[in-house]
């Protein structure tokens, strides 16, 4: 199956809510990852906070071009249940 963020919402810190196109869900967070020329940036956490669901690429976006595999994003996120 190939993953696609559904819908995800910020929480608090770097830490954002997901849900993906197979009805998992659950909570990822970024503090770790924002490394590198594109994710430097994000660690103002009102840039961070602007993410948004792209529907092209359907998984997490932000306007300076940064993005997220979903793949990545699943793997990382703790789901509870």
């Amino acid at each position: 199956m190939i993953l696609h963020v559904k819908e995800a919402k910020y929480l608090h810190e770097y830490v954002i809510w997901l849900r993906f196109n197979d009805g998992a869900e659950g909570e990822v967070d970024l503090s770790a990852e924002l490394e590198g020329d594109i994710f430097e940036p994000l660690k103002d956490i009102q840039k961070f906070k602007s993410f948004k669901v792209d529907p092209i690429l359907e998984t997490l976006a932000w306007e300076n071009g940064a993005d997220l595999a979903p793949e990545f994003l699943y793997e990382n996120m703790k789901i509870f249940v």
